[in-house]
Protein backbone atom coordinates (compact mmCIF):
# COMPACT_ATOMS: atom_id res chain seq x y z
CA UNK A 1 0.00 0.00 0.00
CA UNK A 2 1.23 3.45 -0.93
CA UNK A 3 -0.33 6.79 0.03
CA UNK A 4 0.21 10.06 -1.84
CA UNK A 5 0.58 13.11 0.42
CA UNK A 6 -0.04 16.52 -1.13
CA UNK A 7 3.11 18.40 -0.11
CA UNK A 8 2.58 21.88 -1.52
CA UNK A 9 2.40 23.60 1.88
CA UNK A 10 0.87 23.05 5.28
CA UNK A 11 1.11 20.14 7.73
CA UNK A 12 2.13 17.40 5.29
CA UNK A 13 5.28 16.35 7.19
CA UNK A 14 3.23 15.51 10.28
CA UNK A 15 0.96 13.24 8.20
CA UNK A 16 4.06 11.53 6.81
CA UNK A 17 5.38 10.97 10.34
CA UNK A 18 2.05 9.41 11.35
CA UNK A 19 2.08 7.13 8.26
CA UNK A 20 5.64 6.05 9.14
CA UNK A 21 4.54 5.38 12.71
CA UNK A 22 1.76 3.02 11.56
CA UNK A 23 3.99 1.38 8.93
CA UNK A 24 2.42 2.74 5.74
CA UNK A 25 4.52 3.70 2.70
CA UNK A 26 3.95 7.15 1.21
CA UNK A 27 5.33 9.64 -1.29
CA UNK A 28 5.03 13.39 -1.70
CA UNK A 29 3.13 15.08 -4.49
CA UNK A 30 4.78 18.40 -5.32
CA UNK A 31 4.29 18.49 -9.10
CA UNK A 32 2.32 16.77 -11.85
CA UNK A 33 5.05 14.17 -12.47
CA UNK A 34 4.81 13.01 -8.83
CA UNK A 35 1.09 12.36 -9.26
CA UNK A 36 1.80 9.75 -11.95
CA UNK A 37 3.24 7.31 -9.39
CA UNK A 38 1.08 4.35 -8.32
CA UNK A 39 -1.02 5.18 -5.25
CA UNK A 40 -3.78 3.64 -3.19
CA UNK A 41 -4.93 6.77 -1.36
CA UNK A 42 -4.32 10.49 -0.93
CA UNK A 43 -3.94 12.81 2.05
CA UNK A 44 -4.82 16.49 1.64
CA UNK A 45 -3.25 18.18 4.69
CA UNK A 46 -4.10 21.31 6.58
CA UNK A 47 -2.60 24.58 5.43
CA UNK A 48 -4.03 27.56 3.61
CA UNK A 49 -6.81 26.42 1.27
CA UNK A 50 -6.68 29.43 -1.10
CA UNK A 51 -2.95 28.95 -1.64
CA UNK A 52 -3.38 25.20 -2.08
CA UNK A 53 -6.12 25.68 -4.70
CA UNK A 54 -3.98 28.16 -6.63
CA UNK A 55 -1.04 25.75 -6.58
CA UNK A 56 -3.21 22.82 -7.67
CA UNK A 57 -4.23 24.84 -10.75
CA UNK A 58 -0.78 26.35 -11.42
CA UNK A 59 0.94 22.94 -11.21
CA UNK A 60 -1.64 21.16 -13.37
CA UNK A 61 -2.78 18.88 -10.56
CA UNK A 62 -6.35 20.06 -10.05
CA UNK A 63 -8.14 18.01 -12.72
CA UNK A 64 -6.07 14.84 -12.22
CA UNK A 65 -6.68 14.82 -8.47
CA UNK A 66 -10.36 15.66 -8.91
CA UNK A 67 -10.81 12.85 -11.45
CA UNK A 68 -8.99 10.27 -9.32
CA UNK A 69 -11.20 11.06 -6.32
CA UNK A 70 -14.34 10.96 -8.47
CA UNK A 71 -13.22 7.54 -9.73
CA UNK A 72 -12.94 6.25 -6.15
CA UNK A 73 -9.41 6.99 -4.92
CA UNK A 74 -9.66 7.12 -1.10
CA UNK A 75 -8.82 10.57 0.24
CA UNK A 76 -8.34 12.00 3.74
CA UNK A 77 -8.66 15.78 3.99
CA UNK A 78 -7.79 17.56 7.23
CA UNK A 79 -8.64 21.21 7.95
CA UNK A 80 -7.78 22.93 4.63
CA UNK A 81 -8.02 19.49 2.99
CA UNK A 82 -11.67 19.40 4.11
CA UNK A 83 -12.23 22.74 2.40
CA UNK A 84 -10.54 21.53 -0.81
CA UNK A 85 -13.01 18.65 -1.12
CA UNK A 86 -16.19 20.73 -0.61
CA UNK A 87 -18.71 21.74 -3.27
CA UNK A 88 -16.99 25.06 -4.04
CA UNK A 89 -13.47 23.72 -4.62
CA UNK A 90 -12.71 20.23 -5.98
CA UNK A 91 -16.42 19.49 -5.59
CA UNK A 92 -15.97 15.79 -4.89
CA UNK A 93 -17.72 15.75 -1.51
CA UNK A 94 -21.27 16.97 -0.94
CA UNK A 95 -20.42 19.35 1.88
CA UNK A 96 -20.22 23.10 2.41
CA UNK A 97 -17.30 24.18 4.59
CA UNK A 98 -17.23 27.32 6.64
CA UNK A 99 -13.64 28.58 6.49
CA UNK A 100 -11.93 29.84 9.65
CA UNK A 101 -15.11 29.07 11.58
CA UNK A 102 -13.25 28.95 14.86
CA UNK A 103 -11.53 32.29 14.26
CA UNK A 104 -7.90 33.22 14.07
CA UNK A 105 -4.90 31.58 15.73
CA UNK A 106 -6.18 32.65 19.15
CA UNK A 107 -9.36 30.68 18.46
CA UNK A 108 -7.37 27.44 18.28
CA UNK A 109 -8.15 24.77 20.86
CA UNK A 110 -7.79 21.11 21.81
CA UNK A 111 -10.61 18.82 22.92
CA UNK A 112 -11.31 15.10 23.32
CA UNK A 113 -14.62 14.00 21.78
CA UNK A 114 -16.45 10.97 20.33
CA UNK A 115 -15.79 9.88 16.75
CA UNK A 116 -18.21 7.41 15.15
CA UNK A 117 -16.54 4.09 14.40
CA UNK A 118 -13.67 4.57 16.87
CA UNK A 119 -13.97 3.28 20.43
CA UNK A 120 -13.35 5.84 23.16
CA UNK A 121 -12.96 9.53 22.49
CA UNK A 122 -10.27 10.92 20.19
CA UNK A 123 -8.07 13.99 20.65
CA UNK A 124 -8.91 16.87 18.30
CA UNK A 125 -6.64 19.86 17.72
CA UNK A 126 -8.32 22.78 15.96
CA UNK A 127 -6.19 25.56 14.42
CA UNK A 128 -8.15 28.30 12.63
CA UNK A 129 -10.38 25.39 11.75
CA UNK A 130 -13.37 25.19 9.46
CA UNK A 131 -16.46 23.18 10.18
CA UNK A 132 -19.06 21.64 7.91
CA UNK A 133 -22.17 23.80 7.79
CA UNK A 134 -24.11 21.70 5.29
CA UNK A 135 -24.06 18.06 4.12
CA UNK A 136 -25.72 16.15 1.33
CA UNK A 137 -27.75 12.97 1.80
CA UNK A 138 -24.82 10.61 1.15
CA UNK A 139 -22.58 12.23 3.76
CA UNK A 140 -22.20 10.43 7.08
CA UNK A 141 -21.45 12.69 10.06
CA UNK A 142 -18.68 11.17 12.20
CA UNK A 143 -18.02 13.84 14.83
CA UNK A 144 -19.74 16.92 16.22
CA UNK A 145 -18.24 19.51 18.57
CA UNK A 146 -20.31 22.36 20.00
CA UNK A 147 -23.17 21.52 17.60
CA UNK A 148 -20.86 21.83 14.57
CA UNK A 149 -19.92 18.96 12.23
CA UNK A 150 -16.15 18.48 12.45
CA UNK A 151 -15.73 15.10 10.72
CA UNK A 152 -17.60 13.31 7.95
CA UNK A 153 -17.35 10.59 5.36
CA UNK A 154 -18.81 10.15 1.91
CA UNK A 155 -17.83 6.92 0.19
CA UNK A 156 -14.03 6.86 0.04
CA UNK A 157 -13.69 10.44 1.26
CA UNK A 158 -12.91 11.22 4.90
CA UNK A 159 -12.60 14.75 6.28
CA UNK A 160 -11.80 16.28 9.64
CA UNK A 161 -11.86 19.97 10.57
CA UNK A 162 -9.13 19.23 13.10
CA UNK A 163 -5.54 18.00 12.81
CA UNK A 164 -5.19 14.35 13.92
CA UNK A 165 -1.60 14.39 12.65
CA UNK A 166 -0.69 16.82 15.46
CA UNK A 167 -1.72 14.41 18.21
CA UNK A 168 -0.08 11.14 19.25
CA UNK A 169 -3.23 9.06 18.62
CA UNK A 170 -2.88 7.11 15.32
CA UNK A 171 -6.48 5.84 15.20
CA UNK A 172 -7.79 8.31 12.60
CA UNK A 173 -4.96 7.51 10.22
CA UNK A 174 -5.61 3.81 10.86
CA UNK A 175 -9.31 4.46 10.17
CA UNK A 176 -8.34 5.99 6.81
CA UNK A 177 -5.99 3.11 5.99
CA UNK A 178 -8.81 0.65 6.70
CA UNK A 179 -10.92 2.61 4.18
CA UNK A 180 -8.09 2.24 1.66
CA UNK A 181 -7.85 -1.52 2.35
CA UNK A 182 -11.62 -1.85 1.83
CA UNK A 183 -11.33 -0.14 -1.56
CA UNK A 184 -8.59 -2.43 -2.89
Amino acid sequence: MRIAVLALQGAFAEHEQMLERIGVDYFEVRQAADWQQPKDGLILPGGESTTMMKLLHDLGLYHDIQQAIQEGLPVFGTCAGLILLDRSHLGTMDIVARRNAYGRQLGSFHIVAPFKGIPDEVPMTFIRAPYIQETGEEVEVLAVVDHHIVAARQGNQLVTAFHPELDEDPRLHQFFISMVHDSL
